[in-house]
């Protein structure tokens, strides 16, 4: 007799094997804990890195979950299309290195999740050491840019970018700017720079303070000053 669809998907259930999935869960959880840890001691982020590495735990267990769920019924997986067509996920993503983490850390996910959990444990390591070696190699090309400077001003107008970077130009030795946010409201702009110390990097935050008192400015530094 031939089945119906109706029959074929109430009858598509596969059980799901409880130490298996709670070993793939635990593995799962294992490498998203040293997805974050790579991530904020290689990431390039200007954002704060600790905080938002926090997310890839809860974001790869909740992709293992969903997988390991859904592949056992075609029912599922079809009510779970329709439900990502009706969701709309949107996170504040400034960078592309941080959208780079975020898939990874939901491949691991879908990995186990596949129970693919050889594979993904091989890709892992694989890419790991290709993150941590690039890195490193990175840093050697480019020993002379080692601080993040950040400067924020909710008052653009009263703010000129030539201004200060002739500013940074008088005390430190190399300055790139690699981003600016402006808006009628709002001005953000990013700098790598090489300070040769912290009495040249103080003096030009304070000229940079006098440009405007509501100015707001970060350092993050990626090697240490000191």
């Amino acid at each position: 007799m031939i089945q119906s669809f109706d029959e074929f998907l109430s009858t598509s259930y596969v059980n799901i094997p409880i130490i298996g999935f709670v070993i793939n869960l635990l593995l799962s959880a294992l490498l998203a804990s040293a997805l974050h840890w790579i991530y904020v001691n290689y990431g390039n982020t200007l954002s704060n890195r600790k905080i938002f590495g926090r997310n890839f735990l809860l974001i790869t267990m909740t992709t293992m979950l969903i997988i390991s769920i859904v592949k056992s019924s075609l029912a599922l997986s079809l009510g779970l299309v329709g439900a990502l067509s009706i969701i709309r996920f949107r996170a504040a993503i400034k960078e592309p290195e941080e959208l780079s983490y975020l898939f990874l850390a939901i491949g691991i996910g879908l990995g186990f999740g596949a129970n693919q959990g050889t594979v993904t444990l091989l890709a892992f390591t694989i890419i790991s050491i290709i993150i941590i070696a690039g890195n490193k190699y990175s840093t050697k090309l480019n020993k002379y840019e080692n601080l993040h400077l950040t400067i924020q001003s909710s008052d653009p107008e009263k703010i000129n970018i030539e201004k200060i970077i002739d500013i940074l130009r008088n005390y430190c030795s190399v300055v790139d700017m690699r981003r600016l946010d402006e808006t009628s409201e709002y001005l953000e702009v990013s700098f790598m720079i090489e300070a040769e110390d912290f009495v040249q990097l103080n003096i030009a935050k304070n000229e940079l303070q006098k440009i405007n008192d509501e100015v707001k400015i970060t350092f993050l530094d990626n090697r240490g000053l000191l």
